[in-house]
């Protein structure tokens, strides 16, 4: 298992799977994340993430009912250590320009991808690949860093 290499300060952008990662403490990936909520924790770096991850995290748990994995979520969203990120009509501008010139990126996609680039993030966390294709977008792939 490798170790995620941070950037000294600056603005780390997390899709919404780093999230998803973070709140389960999954197997694989948590043990590279710890670092990355205490870096967060002390003021080096800031976590940001867009106000869509709300969305998209909550639909599994709702669907299950599961009370006290909605409850995770809500304690993230409200932490310190994340600041979630408007959805703004810029946002939407950039995002459809992103869609426009990447058709096969998804919406949802576009809009993480726009409100990174807007917030000028040093680094943007995912275990997507089609964000490669997002030019300037400083991308770094969980698995490759997980070894998985």
């Amino acid at each position: 298992m490798g170790s995620l290499v941070l950037p000294a300060s600056g603005t780390v952008y997390l899709d919404t799977s780093i999230i998803i990662y973070s709140v389960e403490m999954h197997d694989v990936y948590w043990p590279s994340l710890v670092g990355l909520w205490e870096e967060a924790r002390s003021g080096r770096i800031v976590i940001v993430s867009s106000e869509l991850t709300v969305l998209e995290t909550l639909v599994a748990p709702l669907a299950k009912k599961d009370g006290a994995l909605i409850a995770a979520y809500e304690r993230l969203f409200l932490a310190s250590e994340l600041r979630l990120l408007p959805i703004t009509r810029a946002t939407l501008r950039e995002g459809a320009r992103l869609r426009a010139t990447l058709p096969s990126l998804r919406t949802p996609d576009t809009l993480h991808a726009a409100s990174a680039a807007m917030a000028g993030c040093t680094m943007f966390l995912t275990n997507d690949e089609g964000f490669r294709r997002v030019s300037g977008l400083p991308c770094t792939i969980l698995r490759d860093v997980a070894g998985t």
